[in-house]
């Protein structure tokens, strides 16, 4: 070790490549080159890209590398503001990708701006509910054993971070940061991944802080800081045909700063297939005028063109909130909306206390089709 450096390490320098670092120059080739370079080479090595500002993408970091990928982040990273460059065949198109790796390590302090401001004006997405999917900023496809910690991702087109079909993925002490107004911006996303975790990270962005999509599966997470957005979120499940089952879920430490919603669960009024939602505790949270703190919705239909005589078929089982506090501003502080045909069952609510803050009258907490039990104090008075 010489000067905290391991010189074991073999670093391949974006600027050696020949990255200009000066916001304008497109530096897509240089992180390209880099990034093919490092992953033939032998034993350890470190993509580095150092101070300066990138402009950069869409690309993709491709793999299998020849053994672990590091990727260290001081810079600041420039998407393109052009949407016409994004591939469309890709569903969704990402900025950046990272895929098909092993060991693959993402650190730093640097930035990744996905320069929203140019997407959110763009009059499909002023519609509400609009088919039309923006860049993801961030994403992992078919990744084992992978890292991501310390960096930031700013104004993202939409979603910022995107975790599918992973393994053995850590997320730790990352900042996600775009404005409340801004529209589908969801911090993270898990789908078809076991064994996440998330910790130690500060969200604020103009959707769901987290959202846990189909086959996502032994997820912890903790000591998270949510806000402004809309929360944590199970779903929305049930709106394709066997959809993978989400279970073992646990959702602790956090704190939500202003929400639209707290803890929620949501599938589809009409689902086209049977599927199970279960093993999730949310316990130790923290609320600080949230509009609905706690949420099981299995009406959800944001269309408003579902067929409401058909139920939705997940399953929900073994759910429990514990140890919840802090106050609310919306008449009802926890509404458990269930399927008449599969009723949630083993709901438990335990240890909460709720206190309203709002200017109407409140009213009680609301349950349907629901089989569970309440324990310690629960305030206000609970329904099942």
């Amino acid at each position: 070790v010489v000067n905290g450096q391991d010189q074991s390490i073999n670093v391949f320098n974006v600027k050696d490549y020949g990255a200009v670092a000066n916001g304008q120059h497109n530096d897509t080739e240089a992180f390209d080159l880099a990034w093919r370079e490092a992953c033939e080479a032998e034993g350890e090595k470190k993509v580095r890209v150092p101070e300066g500002c990138y402009f950069v993408g869409p690309m993709t970091f491709q793999g299998p590398c020849n053994g672990s990928m590091m990727v260290e982040v001081k810079g600041l990273l420039l998407a393109p503001t052009n949407l016409s460059v994004y591939n469309p065949t890709q569903s969704p198109a990402t900025w950046l990708e990272f895929r098909h790796l092993n060991n693959i390590h993402l650190y730093g302090d640097g930035v990744f701006d996905g320069q929203g401001h140019s997407a959110w004006s763009h009059p499909y997405i002023q519609r509400p509910y609009v088919t039309l999917t923006l860049t993801h900023s961030l994403g992992f496809r078919y990744v084992s054993n992978g890292t991501v910690r310390g960096v930031s991702l700013v104004n993202g087109k939409s979603l910022h971070l995107l975790i599918y079909e992973c393994d053995n993925f850590i997320v730790d002490a990352l900042t996600i940061n775009s404005p409340a107004d801004s529209p589908n911006t969801d911090g993270i996303h898990v789908a078809q991944s076991t064994d996440v975790v998330v910790a130690n990270s500060t969200i604020g962005s103009g959707d769901d802080c987290i959202a846990f999509l189909e086959g996502a599966a032994n997820v912890n997470v903790s000591n998270i800081t949510c806000g402004p957005g809309h929360g944590i979120s199970v779903g929305s499940l049930g709106s394709y045909l066997h959809e993978e089952d989400v279970v073992n879920l646990t959702i602790s430490n956090c704190t939500f700063n202003g929400t639209d919603n707290g803890l929620r669960i949501k599938t589809w009024q009409s689902s086209p297939s049977i599927s199970y939602a279960s093993h999730f505790l949310f316990e130790n949270i923290s609320m600080s005028n949230i509009s609905n703190p706690i949420i099981i919705d299995q009406q959800y239909c944001p269309l408003g063109n579902c067929n409401t005589t058909t139920p939705s078929k997940v399953k929900i089982s073994c759910v429990q909130f514990r140890n919840i506090h802090g106050t609310y501003r919306n008449t009802v502080a926890i509404k458990l909306t269930c399927s008449k045909d599969y009723p949630c069952s083993d709901v438990e609510l335990a240890n909460i206390n709720l206190e309203y803050i709002g200017k109407k009258k409140p009213e009680p907490n609301w349950c349907a089709n629901v089989w569970g039990n309440s324990t310690g104090t629960v305030q206000p008075p609970p329904c099942i």
